[in-house]
């Protein structure tokens, strides 16, 4: 073996043995072997935000909007992966890690009944990924993943605009359990899953259900004037089970090759983030698309989401069981003008509605233009305004609850600055 000129010096004067420095130095081969595929990546989320008017107590409930982030400048999320990927050897395992840091941390729900849930960190995905020599290569992950439905990423970076929609605002978020992906062939893969409960908490359980007021989607759309009645507890064989199917044209299609269609469903029970709020069963459904077109430089996409509650709505008389459903179909267009200018455009319609005895019924119109300049490396620099307008009398955006002094528009001009690394 060879060693290293201080390994031969320290031996020389009898601090260390050579039969030692050989075991140790054959220890750390080992350990760098073993940690040469690991890779570290991450990003840097900040923003800059003008909500117009005055007095943002209640602002629009999309994901990750809070009324601290208002008139001001903001730390959104730090990111830090650490990710061995799957190789090409037929029995392949990897792992991955999502770690973030920062006030979305707080909203993004993972947090354990064991850990605060504004601690400003939180783990979005820790999975083992592997991979059975079954046709293609059946890959599995085994942890924490996120949810297999939507049109947007968790990332602001990978989306096309900054803000969320109220689409990816109903659907769940991450879950715990064990997933299964399979590629047919170039043009169509599928994937099921079975996870403890619906909602983002990690090692949650349907058996931890509780009563209280109702959270989630529902309470910023729609008021939070809900329940569970008693134990709402489910039994321990009750899972949440998932599946997606995705197609992809094919080169022969001509320019709308590459073009996707995508499909799933999400069924369980939320127990509520770290055990508070109101648990209920609820199914999620969506579809979406993302086609090409004969103009290169643009891209169209369409996003349909459907979500369905069984909750319970508080009387003077005790409690009655009602259904609440939120749907919402957005229409994305993007257009790259050059290799660092591009626009991006997000029309959305949501509709909530919780059944009698309230009678609840919430619809929205958000438009949202972004424009993205990478003036530097590896730095994601745009602009977005967006509007949230009110259809209906249902107040959202502050004021009254409704008719006169409700506010039925909300106007905000956002800078995005993110750092890939």
């Amino acid at each position: 073996m060879k060693f290293n000129k201080w390994t031969v010096a320290l031996a020389a004067v009898g601090v260390v043995s050579f039969a030692s420095a050989a075991k140790a130095e054959e220890k750390t081969s080992s350990a760098v072997t073993a940690l040469t595929p690991t890779s570290i990546s991450g990003y840097v989320d900040t923003s800059m935000e003008w909500n117009f008017g005055t007095g943002n107590a209640n602002v629009p409930p999309y994901k990750f909007n809070s009324p601290s982030k208002s008139d001001g400048f903001n730390l959104d999320v730090v990111q830090l992966r650490i990710e061995k990927a799957l190789d090409e050897q037929e029995w392949a395992a990897g792992y991955r890690v999502d770690l973030w840091f920062g006030p979305d941390a707080n909203s993004l729900g993972t947090q354990s009944s064991l850990s605060s849930g504004s601690s400003d960190f939180a783990v979005r995905q820790a999975y083992v990924a592997l991979r059975a020599p079954l046709g293609n290569g059946l890959d599995f992950k085994v942890g924490v993943f996120d949810s297999i439905i939507g049109y947007e990423s968790i990332e602001a970076g990978n989306n096309p605009n900054f803000t969320r929609s109220y689409g990816h605002t109903i659907e769940p978020q991450t879950h715990t359990g064990v997933l299964a992906s399979y590629r047919f062939c170039d043009c169509f893969s599928a994937s099921v899953g079975v996870a403890d409960t619906v909602n983002s908490s990690i090692n949650s359980r349907a058996t931890s259900g509780s009563s209280g007021v109702l959270s989630g989607p529902f309470a910023g759309l729609i008021g939070s004037s809900y329940a569970t009645a008693g134990d709402n507890a489910y039994a321990e064989s009750y899972k949440t089970y998932m599946g997606s199917v995705a197609l992809t044209a094919p080169d022969s299609m001509g320019f709308l090759s590459g073009s996707t269609l995508y499909g799933g469903a999400v069924n369980g029970y939320n127990n509520s983030v770290a055990g508070t709020g109101a648990g209920m069963p609820q199914r999620s459904f969506y579809v979406g698309s993302t086609m090409a077109t004969p103009i290169k430089e643009l891209r169209f996409g369409v996003a349909w989401d459907y979500l369905d509650v069984q909750t319970w709505y508080a009387t003077s008389s005790g409690s009655t069981h009602v259904d609440g459903t939120a749907w919402s179909v957005a229409g994305y267009l993007s257009y790259q003008a050059t290799e660092k200018l591009s626009f991006h455009s997000r029309c959305e319609y949501v509709d909530a509605t919780i059944e009698a005895p309230s009678g609840l019924h919430a619809d929205i119109l958000a438009i949202t233009g972004t424009v993205q300049y990478d003036l530097w490396k590896n730095v994601i620099s745009r602009l977005e305004l967006r509007w949230d307008h009110s259809l209906n009398d249902q107040n959202i955006f502050g004021g009254t609850t409704t008719g006169t002094g409700a506010l039925g528009n909300a106007w905000m001009l956002a800078a995005n600055i993110i750092y890939k690394f």
